[in-house]
């Protein structure tokens, strides 16, 4: 399975979250750090939720970097 990762820089490191899975979220001092924990936290989201009986989820949400041109 795949799920977008929105990854942001904070004040204090990095967050991140999972459009897809509301509540999916984790800080990280560094990037690697942040990275960690989200695929952590995305395993113990999906057995909870397993757990609790719900159904899964798809994968809806995608993402990409537009390049903005300067205006004059």
């Amino acid at each position: 399975m795949r799920y977008l990762v929105v990854i942001e820089k904070t004040k204090t490191g990095y967050s991140a979250y999972v459009p897809d899975l509301p509540g999916c979220i984790t800080v990280g001092e560094t990037r690697e750090e942040t990275e960690n924990n989200i695929q952590e936290a995305i395993l113990l989201h999906l057995e909870g939720m397993k757990e609790d009986g719900e159904s899964i989820p798809p994968a809806l949400s995608e993402g990409m970097n537009l390049i903005i041109p300067e205006t004059a």
